[in-house]
């Protein structure tokens, strides 16, 4: 799957059509499975798998969920492939690489995994989420397609259903509002129009139904913006200019335009932790 690209899904037998060519000029396949591991895709603990028992990848990364908040990453590679590395004569050292701390932490969250079935909680949830979606899909015009698998779903806001022109300022618009609320969203793809739900995998149906709902009243709220206007978000989301007079460019100045000028998007961004708040 694809998480930055805006939660593409390939279709089964893609990446070993990929791996077919990379292999045969040479190179490896590396699985990237730091956003999408660990059970998050619910039908499987990795989403390579999702492309068929037939595909083995030649290297797979992980990071981030592996220590559930503490710095912790794994490689994990072929026995061909590592010994061809030595034979290269490089050198790899890291001095807290396989401290026993680390490791405990690693244990730890793969037994919380295990023991409170999130890989099967991510495939409930994430179900009855996209199932939600798909009812508001009807509703407001603005919702393009949804996409994902388990607890990892795209939703794509477009301004026109047939034309599927990116709805870029108005997804930004979603993510700050949601923000003043306390719910952390952000936007993926070549356009920054999918919203991207990636909840920790603690996630409940009641969640969902919460964040749903706060979107529905956004979108409801929400109204198409001049082609002008989005432009220039566009552009501002690119970080292509710096600072600027708005009222030179339109009257009133929208209120995403001053918010991006004002955030530190750095903060819209959703911790993949395990557990996010006690009740």
């Amino acid at each position: 799957m694809q998480s930055c690209g805006g939660q593409v899904i390939p279709p089964a037998g893609y990446f070993q059509k990929v791996a077919e060519h990379v292999r045969k000029a040479g190179g490896v396949f590396i699985a990237d499975e730091v956003q999408v591991g660990f059970g998050r895709v619910g039908s499987h603990f990795w989403a390579f798998q999702l492309q068929g028992e037939d595909f083995v990848p030649d290297i797979v990364t992980m990071g981030k969920p592996i220590g559930n908040g503490h710095p912790l990453s794994c490689v994990v590679t072929t026995k061909e492939v590592a010994e061809a590395f030595m034979k290269s004569g490089m050198e790899y050292f890291n001095t807290f690489g396989g401290n026993p701390v680390s490791c405990a932490i690693g244990l730890a969250v793969l037994e919380v995994i295990e023991k409170e079935d999130l890989q099967g909680n991510a495939l409930r949830v994430g179900g009855h989420l996209c199932s939600v979606l798909e009812k508001h899909k009807k509703k407001h015009p603005l919702i393009g397609d949804i996409r994902g698998c388990g607890l990892f779903v795209g939703v794509e806001l477009v301004r026109d259903q047939f034309k599927l022109t990116p709805a870029t300022a108005e997804a930004q618009e979603v993510i700050y509002r949601l923000k003043e609320q306390h719910i952390l969203l952000s936007a993926d793809g070549p356009h920054r129009n999918v919203l991207k739900f990636k909840p920790p995998l603690c996630f409940t149906k009641e969640d969902v139904d919460l964040v749903v709902e706060k979107i529905d009243h956004i979108l409801t709220g929400i109204r198409p913006n001049p082609a002008s206007f989005m432009s220039v978000a566009k552009r501002l989301s690119l970080g292509m200019f710096g600072a600027l007079d708005l009222s030179r460019i339109m009257k009133p100045s929208p209120p995403i335009v001053k918010r991006k000028l004002e955030a530190n998007p750095s903060i819209m961004y959703c911790p993949f932790t395990l557990r996010s708040r006690r009740r």
